[in-house]
């Protein structure tokens, strides 16, 4: 099945409110940042209440609990980061995205974007996923007229925030800053792909799931990064400048492919029912050569960007 766009080939740029996000925020990881490893479920309904907060912490055993107390302060103070970030329009969260009629060559995806055609080599995963299939990202779309999604999105403001209290030495407020900027972005994305699913794409309209759920991915369609598993060349992003405007987003792409701010993350949606997230693995000299053919590349240059994979 084509699922196709309710506004197809339109690229929009926009800014969304810190409140949109924060529902979004994956604590978890927040916490995990801390070398925090505990669960927290609830954390939210204790912070403004004292006796709920004893109660809570009752939950937690003689040696759970030290480090359940910094995470009641690590979330207090992040959620006054945030309401700070709010009022005070510290920040801004920038998103970018469109989506484009595509088809697959074997193992590239080509798409049409306004500019011309941009091509996607991909790889296929060397050990078989649990069906026994060997995936690689093409698969998701019909050799014929398909689509694809293009997204990014950004956290500006907040590095420039952090040093100037590193230069105050107050090392956690940097930190925390930091730290929470990468959950702000990891949330925008979150949500910018739940709009997609709901609204912009419109293929899954009437999903109806919480947003713990879709923190376990039980909603249809993928949303792979740049450099991650599955897409694990870094330098593909400098093909999707044409279809994101990075400078207009509020993104810098360094010589090496990373995105400035840090706090940013960028990728490719995908619609397939069947589309899932597998890591590559392994390839061999062969496989290197195939791709760097397709790449349009040497295989000594893109050592570089697949050294992780070799």
């Amino acid at each position: 099945m084509i699922y196709t766009p309710n506004q197809p080939g339109a690229h929009q740029i926009m800014g969304v409110p810190v409140t949109e996000i924060a529902p979004f925020i994956h604590w978890s990881f927040f916490f995990r940042a801390w070398n925090l490893s505990g669960k927290y479920d609830g954390i939210e309904a204790v912070c403004d209440c004292a006796s709920c907060q004893t109660s809570w912490m009752q939950r937690f055993s003689p040696v759970e609990l030290e480090e359940a107390e910094e995470a009641v302060k690590l979330y207090k103070d992040a959620q006054e980061m945030l309401r700070r970030f709010r009022d005070e329009n510290l920040i801004s969260l920038n998103v970018s995205f469109g989506f484009y009629k595509a088809h697959s060559e074997e193992d590239d995806i080509v798409i049409q974007g306004d500019e011309g055609l941009v091509r996607i080599p991909t790889l296929r995963q060397q050990q078989p996923s649990r069906d026994g299939y060997c995936y690689a990202l093409s698969d998701f779309i019909h050799p014929q007229e398909d689509y694809i999604g293009v997204f990014a999105n950004t956290v500006a403001g907040g590095e420039d925030i952090a040093a100037q209290y590193e230069a105050k030495d107050d090392l956690y407020t940097s930190i925390l800053i930091k730290v929470l900027c990468d959950r702000l972005a990891e949330a925008t994305a979150e949500w910018l792909h739940y709009k997609v699913r709901k609204e912009y794409w419109g293929y899954k309209a009437d999903e109806d799931i919480s947003i713990d759920e879709m923190f376990k991915v039980r909603y249809q369609g993928i949303r792979p990064a740049i450099g991650y598993p599955s897409l694990p060349d870094q330098s593909i992003i400098f093909e999707l400048d044409p279809l994101l405007k990075f400078e207009e987003t509020g993104i810098m792409l360094t010589e090496n492919g990373a995105m400035y701010p840090t706090a940013s993350v960028c990728g490719l949606y995908f619609a397939h029912p069947q589309s899932k997230y597998f890591g590559i693995g392994k390839i061999d000299e062969e496989q290197l050569e195939d791709y760097a053919r397709r790449r349009g590349r040497s295989a000594s240059e893109l050592r570089k960007w697949l050294a992780a994979n070799l």
